[in-house]
């Protein structure tokens, strides 16, 4: 009796274990203030129901879908977020840039797909400098094949998708508007976030993509600092910093993309 009495004890240590260490595995994710706006699993999400790269990047910043909430120089209004596409052979490499000024972008987050023997694999890694290290989201089902997007960006003669707007020049659906409070932004991509279908993970997934030559761009008004806390440990905080003098005031262009 005494001795599965310690079985079943040291069972229980065992898979309490388990969990303390993917409840640690989940809430050391670290997220700066500046990124929180732009929840990766709704982006993910938007992704999966789009029919094409134009479609997602015009969807990702359409206030009335509000899954862009990002305001990362600080000025009060939400950032653009343009699309650039990198392709090598069968890899797709999505790049999402904020647009901060004349010459100033900050990559957001990459999309990666490729095409392996039998099906598409797929991830959205966060910029470090925003979302930490080792921030992945990825589909938690296996097949993606049947997404509209997927269908796009693998036919014939394709050509890669380079977004024609800049700062100062955006597409005439595009509005200036204020981001959400936090609480409030979360409660309104729940519709996507709540489908559950995509999830955090440490590790990648895509290995062709690598393969892609492109040199991520960073602003220099988004700096990432490590703090020091009282109990000694260390957290990453990612600040903004503004340029000097007043903020550019642009009058703002409308571009119609030629069909």
């Amino acid at each position: 009796m005494r001795t599965w009495l310690i079985v079943i004890l040291s069972g229980l240590f065992l898979f309490s274990g388990v969990c303390i260490l993917q409840a640690d595995e989940s809430e050391n994710v670290e997220i700066s203030e500046a990124a929180e706006g732009l929840d990766l699993n709704a982006v993910c999400e938007l992704f999966q129901d789009s029919e094409s790269v134009e479609a997602f990047e015009k969807a990702l910043n359409d206030p009335d879908e509000g899954i862009n909430n990002l305001d990362l120089d600080e000025n009060g209004e939400v950032d653009f977020i343009r699309v650039t596409e990198e392709v090598s052979d069968e890899s797709h490499m999505l790049i999402l840039q904020a647009v901060l000024g004349e010459d100033e972008c900050q990559d957001v987050a990459i999309i990666e797909v490729e095409k392996s023997e039998d099906d598409y694999n797929m991830q959205v890694q966060g910029n470090e400098v925003l979302y930490g290290p080792d921030y992945y989201v990825v589909p938690a089902v296996v097949h993606i094949r049947t997404w509209p997007i997927i269908t796009w960006l693998y036919r014939p003669a394709y050509k890669p998708y380079v977004s024609v707007y800049r700062f100062g020049f955006y597409p005439k659906w595009w509005r200036v508007h204020r981001p959400l409070a936090r609480h409030v932004y979360v409660k309104r991509t729940v519709v996507w976030t709540g489908r559950a279908g995509f999830t955090h993970v440490r590790t990648g997934r895509i290995v062709h993509t690598r393969r892609i030559v492109y040199k991520p761009r960073t602003s220099v008004m988004v700096k990432k600092k490590v703090v020091h806390t009282p109990h000694g440990t260390k957290v990453t905080k990612t600040t903004v910093k503004k340029k000097p003098g007043k903020s550019p005031v642009v009058k703002k262009k409308v571009v119609k993309k030629k069909r």
